[in-house]
């Protein structure tokens, strides 16, 4: 492969507060008004205590499959060196979408948001969140994308809630088969977020490699929904071959049903993988730091142990890592909602190895990975902070008494515009990168091209502006023009710094404006070529207050985080130290006599549209 495949990151969703076992008839129903038999003798096997459900206690759905799966990637997002925008894979797993068609993938990417972009849905059971995850690695080790997004998501509750199972003909008990998966089922969503490279400041996974074999070819399948078991122990009729939905709900079609007596055959399974594994070479069980098998009971560890170490395999306790007790068995979540808490909440280091082992009973599958924890490529902020940035600079403008309601007033409102600007800069994905201390080159590089392409236009509109500006008011005239002579060769910074980083010059001066740098010129050429256009000093105090306020504090964020030296931000330290002698030209020319409520009143519109297109600006790098 071209490349190495790494988690970068978590997360995870886990719809309401935790349900013990004596609440989950409040959840689920009693069918037909009784207490179930078979509820206490399954607990008592399963060894979970806690879990979540997707439904309250009227048995009402609080949230969709898909809304499970969006939660648990924003979770995962909001600890990655990637944004939503930026993702060029979606890869889901899941049992059951919320809709038959189109494919879980669809469905997520279209509640999801974000680009256009390669999907795939991965159908199973307790094997489809592996699958997801490795049919991402791969293409992520190909080179084929690089950012990819994988979520494995479970909302089981509504099909075992007691109504389904009430439409069922008779008034005889459920049988076992269908009431077993009701009291060892829960809901939940876990996702992550794979790429070619480690996380810059906290700990990834490095996919060594993963396994997985069905063998269905010589097992009968053990969990279904869709039909009942003919007398021969296969399958009859299911509930497409039906005459219409009820009749198919009458004969229990659409029940959730496990043969257990197939699930002690899938442990002796899932270690006869193990030990082949290790005959190739490919585990060393004393390599193993923790070793995550997601089983859907605690009733079958002990055989999985027993099994290992008359092969020799002896595991120590310390070492076994599950939380099937308080998460629940969420199905092909649950190796990501382990591998979560390992990762999250501190247990894993650098260097740890994790063995995972996902054995599925509805198509006899057995999934295998090898994962390395490995430590960031840099140093990451003090735990529990977010990656700091230098203090900002001071408001672009201060309210002066000096005797005008009028231009106090403006600066006022100019201030009001600046605050809500600056808070909606936060939400700019290349910029909330920046803010979480995981900008890469490649940002930086984004960002100085497109910058490079407002920077050159400045000069120009405000010398347009300059030449619109009439006899009467030949002092402002001069003002201008000289701003535009202060700025008009600050792309060539620019262009040194794109260069210092790896990039070709033509890349830089080549390259087109994206679609917000369009829009964002097209508005100071028009305003610029109105006569004596003295609004645009509203633009004027948005852009230079982004030097005088913040241009500084993006200089030395990148210049931290990157590595960088003076030089390679020069652009950003020069307008974080220089800009406020042009805000004092700003200030000069409101108190210059021009002002007029009109007026005022344009200067105040002219910046709001100004901070909403600067902000499209960076919202479109690279959408030309």
């Amino acid at each position: 492969m071209a490349h190495d495949a790494f988690i970068t990151s978590l997360g995870k969703f886990l719809p309401g507060e935790p349900i013990s076992n004596d609440e989950m008839e409040d959840y689920l129903g009693r069918v037909r008004g009784s207490p179930s038999r078979a509820r206490s003798r399954v607990l008592s096997q399963n060894g979970i205590t806690h879990r979540h459900y997707a439904i309250d206690r009227e048995q009402k759905t609080l949230f969709r499959n898909w809304d499970l799966a969006v939660h648990a990637i924003h979770d995962a997002l909001s600890r990655s060196p990637i944004t939503l925008n930026e993702m060029d894979l979606l890869v889901t797993g899941s049992t059951q979408g919320d809709l038959v068609l189109p494919g879980f993938a669809s469905q997520v990417h279209r509640a999801l948001g974000g680009p256009a972009c390669e999907i795939a849905s991965l159908h199973g059971i307790c094997s489809s969140g592996m699958q997801a995850l490795r049919m991402a690695s791969l293409q992520v080790a190909a080179g084929v994308s690089k950012r990819a997004v994988v979520c494995a998501s479970e909302l089981v509750s509504r099909l075992i809630k007691a109504s389904h199972y009430e439409e069922v003909a008779g008034d005889g008990p459920v049988p076992f088969d269908a009431e077993f998966l009701r009291w060892m089922l829960s809901d939940g969503a876990g996702a992550a977020v794979v790429q070619d490279r480690p996380h810059p400041t906290r700990l990834s996974l490095k996919v060594e490699w993963m396994d997985i074999r069905s063998h269905a070819n010589r097992h009968e399948l053990g969990m279904y929904v869709g039909a009942n078991r003919a007398p021969d122990g296969g399958f009859g009729p299911s509930w497409l071959d039906a005459p219409d939905v009820t009749q198919a709900a009458a004969q229990g079609f659409f029940n959730i049903k496990q043969d257990i007596r197939r699930l002690e055959s899938l442990v002796a399974l899932g270690v006869d993988g193990f030990f082949a594994l290790m005959d190739q070479g490919r585990i060393k069980p004393e390599e193993l730091d923790w070793f995550c098998i997601h089983y859907s009971s605690h009733y079958f560890k002990q055989p999985i142990v027993k099994l290992l170490e008359k092969g020799g395999v002896r595991i120590p306790e310390e070492r076994w890592f599950t939380n099937l007790s308080t998460r629940g068995n969420t199905g092909c979540a649950s190796i990501f909602l382990m591998l979560e808490e390992l990762v999250n909440e501190g247990k894993a280091r650098p260097g740890q190895r994790i063995f995972c082992m996902v054995p599925e009973s509805g198509g006899f599958i057995a999934c295998y990975a090898m994962l390395t924890v490995v430590g960031p490529e840099r140093a990451a902020p003090e735990v529990g902070l977010p990656a700091a940035l230098p203090e900002p600079g001071p408001l672009p403008l201060t309210p002066k008494v000096d005797g005008d309601p009028l231009r106090e007033k403006l600066v006022r409102e100019l201030t009001h515009v600046w605050v809500d600007f600056e808070s909606s800069l936060n939400q700019v994905p290349l910029l909330s990168k920046l803010n979480r201390g995981v900008f890469t080159v490649e940002d930086y590089q984004s960002l100085l091209i497109n910058l490079r392409q407002q920077v050159v236009e400045g000069s120009r509109w405000i010398a347009r502006a300059a030449s619109s500006i009439t006899a009467d008011h030949l002092a402002l005239r001069s003002s201008f023009i000289h701003h535009a002579r202060d700025e008009h060769r600050d792309y060539e910074m620019l262009e040194r710094h794109y260069v210092s980083v790896g990039g070709f010059k033509e890349a830089i001066t080549r390259a087109p404006k994206n679609i917000g740098s369009e829009a964002l010129s097209a508005w100071m050429f028009q305003r610029a070529s109105q006569e004596n256009p003295f609004d645009l000093l509203g633009a004027m105090f948005i852009i230079e207050g982004l030097g005088n306020r913040v241009a500084r504090r993006w200089g030395s964020a990148i210049k931290d985080q990157l590595g960088l030296t003076d030089d390679q931000v020069r652009f950003f330290l020069y307008h974080g130290d220089n800009d406020a002698t042009h805000l004092d030209r700003l200030d000069g020319a409101l108190a210059s006599g021009i002002l007029t409520p009109e007026l005022a009143e344009r200067i105040v519109k002219t910046a709001k549209v100004t901070a909403r297109l600067y902000r499209l600006q960076l919202e479109e790098l690279g959408n030309v």
